[in-house]
């Protein structure tokens, strides 16, 4: 169990460094360069996940895999709202909705979700009596 719990805080670590989100001719952003806050809560609620896998306490360890759901799935939102709010200055809803799509979210995102459900799914090993 802490094995699965200790890879899937693994792949929420590395995944804050891999491609998050592709903006044209800028390149690829991971999470420090969308934002330096969302990225420190990623780690600070990382170091809570790995406190409470290293103290054996599954139920810490599952709040934290949610809190890092939750701010995977903010930052998502975050992204679509603020890729329509940068080309507000376009005249056409549809001129808006064209270049805000044109900002990509890329592969790490499956890394950073993969690893938050790993922690948050593992389940603690059961002892057979004999």
């Amino acid at each position: 169990m802490r094995n699965i719990q200790l890879l899937g805080l693994l792949l929420v670590v590395i995944g804050s460094f891999l491609p998050l989100v592709h903006v044209p001719i800028i390149g690829n952003w991971n999470y420090w360069k969308l934002d330096n806050n969302l990225a420190i809560m990623c780690w600070f609620f990382s170091i809570g996940a790995l406190l409470g896998i290293v103290n054996r306490n599954i139920k810490i360890s599952k709040i934290f895999a949610v809190l890092l759901i939750l701010l995977f799935l903010f930052t998502l939102v975050a992204i679509k709202v603020q890729s329509l709010q940068y080309f507000n200055f376009l005249p056409f809803q549809s001129w808006k909705e064209t270049f805000a799509g044109i900002v990509k979210l890329r592969w790490g995102w499956i890394i950073e979700f993969l690893g938050a459900i790993l922690i948050f799914f593992s389940r603690k090993k059961i002892k057979i009596a004999q």
